[in-house]
């Protein structure tokens, strides 16, 4: 397979099956610091491009019913694809069960006709590591004439007319995005976004194209207490590092629950077997409660 890869046993998003459409070289209007493949110049376009009935045939050849999501990507922004319309509209009449995923890092949603595009979507998730415009530029080195306000404000617009799932990821970096500050005016600004399906918060866990580093779990965990209850914030790492089992007392369980939902990975993260044992015992009181949130399952008040 040259443009399918998979299928991918992911948490938060399933069984998933990976069109690549930019397979051959990196293509990206971002050189972002934390990207683990190569840097590269900036492009508003992709110079070389597969054919939307190539990756179609492909497509037919690896679909099944046990894919949950067919997930749009690329070395690169996928949607600096040419033909990215045509081919959302040909996967939808083979799709069957599966819903149609595309990561994308926002830039290109202030082009009206991407923005159309995306709206074809079941789910989209567009990064946002920042916005204050000097830690924008630091972190994902956008290409000339890209605008954080212009990318702003067409999140804020697409968010009020998609009707599928709306991810947020944001993209944790040391010494760049990690403070207290800088969550705070993301969480102040999603507050006026729409439908948010869930936020997504995560560090680099693959080698960086440029020396920077991740943070750890526990900030992590720190910085989503940051955010407003009204969004569902996970904590989106795949390793979650040396652990560090505490012990926490009742009240401090419910105290941070009710401030931020944990799922089972992030207990087994940061609770001890006593803090576990007690967590046990809220739960079978109904103090706390199981719920699913934005397709996971988390414990909380």
């Amino acid at each position: 397979m040259k443009n399918i890869f998979g299928p991918i046993n992911s948490r938060r998003f399933g069984t998933s099956l990976g069109v690549d459409l930019s397979p051959a070289l990196k293509q990206c209007n971002y050189d972002c610091l934390y990207c683990e493949l190569a840097p590269a110049q900036t492009t508003d376009t992709q110079i070389q491009s597969v054919m939307p009935d190539e990756i179609i045939k492909e497509l037919q050849m690896n679909l099944n019913s046990f894919i949950d999501v067919i997930t749009l990507t690329a070395n690169g922004e996928p949607t600096l694809y040419p033909y990215l319309d045509e081919l959302i509209e040909k996967i939808d009449t083979i799709k069957g069960s599966a819903q149609t995923l595309i990561l994308t890092n926002s830039a290109t949603l202030v082009n009206p006709e991407v923005f159309k595009t995306l709206l074809k979507f079941d789910q989209v998730k567009l990064s946002l590591d920042s916005v204050s415009e000097d830690i924008f530029k630091k972190i994902d080195r956008p290409h000339k004439n890209i605008s954080l306000d212009a990318i702003l404000e067409a999140v804020k617009r697409f968010s009020k007319e998609f009707q599928g799932k709306l991810f947020i990821e944001i993209l944790v970096v040391k010494n760049l995005n990690d403070k207290e500050q800088e969550m705070q005016k993301i969480n102040e600004y999603l507050l006026d976004v729409k439908n948010i399906y869930r936020v997504d918060l995560g560090t680099i866990d693959r080698p960086p194209a440029y020396g920077v580093e991740a943070v750890s779990f526990e900030r992590l965990h720190e910085l989503a207490t940051l955010f407003e209850n009204s969004l569902t914030v996970h904590i989106a790492s795949r390793s979650k590092g040396k652990k560090v089992l505490k012990t926490y007392t009742k009240e401090e369980i419910v105290t941070t629950l009710s401030k931020r939902p944990l799922t089972q990975d992030d207990i087994d993260s940061l609770f001890d077997t006593v803090s576990k044992k007690r967590l046990e015992k809220l739960v079978e009181e109904k103090i706390v409660t199981l719920k699913e949130l934005g397709g996971l399952n988390f414990f909380s008040i």
